[in-house]
């Protein structure tokens, strides 16, 4: 068994897989910490070398201050590069191709996604887990309890919030959610 962050992870299992026993954590997101820390799909946690799982460790510990890396893959030892072009065909080239991004970036803004010019917004940035999530969460309905919101009263009865059926389970619901609920 490999121990990251207080979670055990089973080594018989894909490292994809195992990622999702982090709370917080699914299968989506798995999928691009795999390919953020070059994992291959089907490797399983006993695969991972000592340098991986020190990466996957500082990773998850915390995402927003790791290093982002190179949006495109480095070129492959048998790469060779394209002839070199006149200047003139260079700027009609690079001409073309902004008129095309200016383009796609009004059709996207037209169709209400969010544009940060040409910055690349990273994905992984913001990930919260474990207790960080959970600590967000009970500020989240902490907060409905405050201002007195029919979803923050429910959250105080200890009854179901998101429109389940009271009739028949309002008295187990009762019994069973004495404590504060994360979710």
């Amino acid at each position: 068994m490999v121990h990251i962050l207080g979670v055990n992870l089973l080594e018989s299992q894909p490292v994809r897989h195992a990622l999702t026993s982090f709370y917080g954590v699914g299968h989506e997101t798995a999928h691009r910490i795999c390919a953020r820390l070059q994992v291959h799909d089907t490797c399983k946690i006993r695969d991972l070398t000592p340098l991986q799982v020190t990466s996957l460790t500082s990773y998850l510990s915390s995402p927003d201050t790791t290093q982002t890396p190179p949006r495109y893959p480095l070129a492959t030892p048998d790469f060779v590069p394209p002839p070199a072009k006149s200047l003139q065909e260079l700027q009609a080239e690079f001409h073309a191709l902004r008129t095309r991004r200016e383009e796609k970036r009004k059709q996207k803004t037209a169709k209400g996604y969010r544009v940060d010019g040409n910055k690349y917004v990273d994905p992984l940035k913001n990930v919260k887990i474990e207790s960080e999530l959970r600590r967000e969460i009970r500020e989240n309905i902490a907060h409905q309890r405050m201002i007195g919101s029919y979803i923050g009263k429910r959250h105080a009865m200890h009854l179901p919030v998101r429109g389940q059926n009271t009739q028949s389970n309002a008295k187990t619901a009762r019994k069973l959610n004495q404590l504060d609920r994360y979710a």
